[in-house]
């Protein structure tokens, strides 16, 4: 039987996890809100447990509604001079059959409900709707009698999954490549990743993962939740323009880890911010997963990251042979890196200083809302070799 993790306080590490996703949405729920190419928003959380842990913290089904409230009920009132339409589907399916979270999961989001439209002075109702559903993951993520296919399928609509899952046997393959390729669909996935390191050869892990293509280095253990994320890249077609990022959660002798998708520059920024403000060493871990000297030690210099100089490294090599000829090229490369945009201005900058390069165009170094640059825009240049 699964691990309740609502049924007592949250974990520091569970805690961060929650934190993440909150940020992540709280970056992601505005955007589309303000979209007038989407007409209907829909926020999955599928594993969405009871909805809060033993002393009453918020788990990911209340976050979620609390995000989409806005501080001050801002979004709501936005909503209500708008014709878009925002749901959520919350999905808790147990292995018993007296199925107590998903009862507690129904309570707890109608009570959220109920406070939130009395705090509010909601006397209409609330323009948010909502369904708590009680299906086994797959049986509805492949049931052609409900409409999901065809929401996520939908260009004009915009949706959020967040697939908090117990092990890591429901984000499959298949599924995995069905939100790759339906657009404006981003989600967030947890997956564990200490049990594929450990049961690699196992018949119950490769039914899911084919772990042929999964090389584990065992004296980095730390890495491990890196080499997974680069598995899920690999099924993404190299003309493919999609962003995946991931963060780990060591626990003790155990790891974890979050994978982000992303068709959009935007939102791929958005998560990076995220996660660099968590580890601003490499922006992917919960501790010095890339072995960067630490305060007190001889070589230890405040603000050096191992991860961002060998991505400049790597820049510095491309901009010189010609791969890299324009900054649309250098921030999309850097955010394939999993580094911040700026790490490119950066590079640029400092080529500068030594008569490497010249820049045809912009003399702005803006590397912050790069979906917004265009060939011939204000801030586009191009890159000459000196």
């Amino acid at each position: 039987m699964a691990k309740n993790i609502n049924g007592k306080a949250f974990n520091g590490e569970t805690q961060l996890k929650l934190d993440i996703f909150r940020e992540c949405f709280r970056e992601w729920f505005p955007v589309f809100l303000h979209n007038r190419y989407v007409s209907h928003i829909y926020i999955y959380d599928l594993f969405a447990g009871s909805g809060t842990d033993a002393e009453g913290k918020y788990g990911s089904p209340l976050i979620l509604l609390e995000e989409a409230r806005g501080e001050d009920a801002k979004h709501c009132s936005f909503i209500k001079n708008d014709n878009k339409q925002i749901t959520f589907i919350f999905n808790e399916k147990e292995k018993t059959k007296k199925q107590e979270k998903f009862k507690l999961l129904q309570s707890n989001v109608t009570s959220f409900f109920s406070k939130c439209k009395e705090e509010n002075n909601c006397v209409q109702g609330c323009i948010y709707k909502y369904h708590c559903t009680n299906k086994g993951f797959k049986d509805g993520f492949y049931d052609s009698s409900t409409d999901f296919q065809n929401i996520l399928s939908n260009n004009k609509f915009a949706k959020f999954l967040l697939l908090d899952q117990y092990g890591f046997s429901q984000v499959d393959n298949n599924v995995f490549n069905t939100l790759v390729n339906s657009p404006k669909t981003d989600f967030i996935f947890f997956i564990a990743t200490s049990f594929i390191t450990r049961f690699k050869e196992h018949d119950n892990v490769k039914k899911y993962i084919d772990t042929n293509k999964i090389e584990f280095d065992s004296t980095k253990p730390h890495e491990c939740h890196r080499v997974i994320a680069n598995y899920y890249q690999s099924l993404i077609p190299a003309d493919k323009e999609y962003y995946l990022h991931h963060f780990t959660i060591e626990n003790g002798s155990n790891r974890y880890g979050l994978i982000f998708g992303t068709a959009h520059t935007l939102g791929m920024e958005k998560f990076l911010k995220i996660c660099w403000k968590y580890d601003n060493l490499a922006g992917e871990a919960n501790m010095n997963i890339d072995g960067n000297h630490k305060p007190g030690e001889l070589f230890y210099v405040a603000g050096n990251s191992n991860k961002k100089d060998a991505v400049k490294e790597e820049i510095k090599k491309m901009v010189l042979s010609g791969h890299i000829t324009d900054n649309i090229t250098g921030f999309k490369y850097a955010l394939e890196q999993k580094c911040m945009p700026n790490v490119f201005s950066e590079v640029i900058k400092e080529l500068e200083s030594k008569d490497k390069v010249r820049r045809i165009g912009t003399k702005s170094y803006t590397s912050t809302d790069i979906h917004k640059i265009k060939v011939g825009s204000k801030d586009y240049y191009k890159i000459k070799l000196l």
